[in-house]
């Protein structure tokens, strides 16, 4: 593997706890209105409905929607699953809940430490408003924001990552995609980017399943050691 010139980085799961900052945020929403909710159960199934949401896009079932747009159009069945029912502007509260979540403890110094080395920037199905509001507010810093959102399809799909190399004006083998997801992963490779593998064992909770180390350059057991072994690669 080349030393990559650009490193680019899936942000939900991957940089962010997506699944404490909904669930915190989904039981003070419901306490208002004096709703019982069960706020893991919630945060769970409702990412449930993030791949389902995805492929009815890549595949043309339905036109493009907004990161935004798939979590407001599965939030009722997933709320009539938990036989919950929240007025329209609590509804939008949780929706907006995705652009406030906190980020993994080690994240931001690993983060800063690689931006002194490569140039780096998000690549998620997030939408580019989207992704510039939780960075700021998770304290992220990036030399941009490359959103799925700028073409208009969303990943796995190899335009998303060849996209990204493009507009970094580098040879995709010469970008490293950084993620917790096979399936992400997996794209990348196929589009022929490099890839770095960093494990989330507790990305869906207390009682997250198990996780096999997918195929990836190079791994870590946290966004530190990822970063140690990224840097320690000689460049070409």
């Amino acid at each position: 593997m080349e030393k990559p010139q650009a490193v680019v980085f899936d942000v939900f799961g991957t940089l962010v706890d997506w699944y404490s900052s909904i669930a915190a945020h989904s039981v003070r929403i419901a306490a208002r209105q004096g709703v019982d909710l069960d706020g893991g159960q919630l945060a769970k199934l409702w990412r449930e409905q993030y791949a389902p949401s995805l492929a009815t896009v890549i595949s043309g079932q339905r036109p493009w929607g907004t990161f935004d747009d798939l979590h407001r159009d599965s939030l009722p069945g997933v709320l009539d699953a938990l036989g919950v029912t929240l007025d329209e502007r609590s509804r939008e509260e949780l929706v907006a809940g995705w652009r406030r979540l906190a980020p993994w403890p080690e994240v931001p110094r690993a983060l800063a430490r690689l931006r002194e080395r490569l140039p780096v920037a998000t690549l998620s199905n997030g939408q580019v408003r989207l992704l510039v509001d939780l960075t700021r507010s998770a304290g992220l810093t990036f030399d941009a924001v490359l959103s799925a959102e700028l073409f208009g399809t969303y990943k796995p799909d190899r335009a998303v990552y060849l996209g990204a190399a493009r507009l970094l004006e580098c040879e995709p083998e010469r970008v490293m995609l950084i993620a917790c997801h096979g399936w992400d992963l997996a794209g990348a490779r196929e589009a022929g980017l490099s890839t770095g593998y960093v494990a989330r064992p507790w990305e869906w909770g207390p009682d997250s399943p198990p996780v096999e180390p997918p195929e990836a350059d190079l791994a870590g057991a946290d966004l530190d050691t990822l970063v140690d072994k990224l840097v320690s690669v000689p460049a070409g």
